[in-house]
């Protein structure tokens, strides 16, 4: 909320209509709106403005902060300064009695296997990272752990006991993370029902001491099964991505994931569209093998953004293969700035969520 140093300032007013006239193109609307203008005010003729952002973008911070100077200064203040800050606000609510809670959880989803859902995954823990924030990824694919290979963490590391209760995530390219596959041999499979599967994973998110974390990204299982439904019914206040591929064969299955989704009370902020397309290492020809806009469509159709379309590139693979993910292994990669760019625009889209959502009333009981 903006706090005026002096009540109907007139620059103060005349600042704010500058701002309302300034928009950043990620963001989509004016600071003002996005609550970010904390106070205004005027000293020895220089204007100091106080933001505070939703969302850690480390790589864009100073455009940002240069284009509203520049804004600023052409609308006739010559002097000013901005002091940036960043909180990313607290979205979960009726969270489970975890040993410490995340601000946010996100679940990236498919409506089925073989779409790079994990992989985009890592790479968006990952970005979010480098832009700042601090991440947590939860491997909740039960049946087919992979984050022990993606993230090349060795046979030898398993999560340290804490107590007799609480473990600690096992910590990789500065992420927070844990799977069930860092409990046993790659080579084991987990043969559980669906029961002791959810009942395991609900283990793994309570009793992991996540630390103080501004997201967690949670890699679901593909399909719309018991984990899903449980996970929804105890983590109130979540965000859901829903990554697919164009072809219609995939997008009939995603589009039943965002369905489920609606069903059990969790927003879908987004999709992203995974191997768009394929260019040519040899020619540089670039083509759509899966269909062109498959996901844009879906997103229009369902009224949520496009946050990324991804390309299919062997790199990637090969990188998670190597446990070296793009982001961490080559940062400066077209691949990793597409992954760049999906994390900004999840972030952005995050912040607008939690600041649109209903908050649910607080009920106190007095004697």
């Amino acid at each position: 909320m903006l706090k005026y140093a002096k009540e109907d300032n007139a620059i103060e007013s005349q600042v704010i209509a500058s701002l309302r006239q300034c928009i950043y193109p990620l963001f989509g609307t004016d600071l003002e709106s996005l609550q970010a203008v904390q106070s205004i005010y005027e000293q020895d003729g220089c204007i100091y403005i106080d933001l505070e952002l939703g969302a850690h973008l480390l790589s864009l911070q100073p455009r940002l902060e240069m284009m509203l100077t520049d804004h600023l200064q052409a609308a006739g203040f010559e002097r000013v300064t901005l002091n940036v800050r960043v909180t990313v606000p607290e979205a979960v609510r009726g969270a489970p009695q975890a040993a410490t809670r995340p601000r946010n959880i996100l679940l990236v989803a498919s409506g089925k296997g073989g779409v790079g859902k994990s992989s985009t995954a890592i790479n968006l823990a990952l970005a979010l990272r480098a832009e700042g924030a601090s991440v947590g990824v939860l491997d909740a694919d039960i049946y087919g752990p992979s984050m022990r290979t993606m993230l090349g963490v060795p046979d030898s590391i398993k999560p340290k006991l804490i107590d007799e209760k609480c473990v600690e995530p096992v910590r990789k390219y500065g992420l927070q993370t844990m799977s069930v596959g860092y409990m046993s041999p790659d080579k084991t499979p987990m043969i559980w029902r669906g029961p002791m599967a959810v009942k395991a994973l609900q283990q793994l998110l309570e009793q992991t001491v996540w630390g103080n974390l501004d997201y967690l990204i949670v890699d679901m299982p593909p399909g719309t099964g018991d984990i899903h439904i449980s996970l929804a019914q105890k983590l109130q206040g979540a965000k859901a991505i829903v990554v697919t591929t164009p072809q219609e064969v995939a997008l009939i299955d995603a589009r039943k994931g965002v369905e489920m989704f609606a069903k059990v009370g969790i927003p879908v902020l987004g999709i992203v569209e995974n191997m768009a397309t394929h260019v040519c290492s040899n020619c540089g020809h670039e083509e759509d093998i899966f269909g062109a806009e498959g996901a844009k469509k879906m997103a229009t159709d369902y009224g949520v953004p496009l946050l990324g379309s991804l390309p299919l590139d062997k790199t990637i693979r090969e990188h998670l293969d190597q446990g070296h993910p793009s982001v961490a292994r080559d940062p400066a990669s077209h691949i990793s700035q597409r992954y760049l760019t999906l994390a900004q625009c999840t972030a952005v889209a995050l912040w607008k969520a939690n600041l649109n959502a209903v908050q649910a009333p607080i009920i106190e009981m007095s004697s």
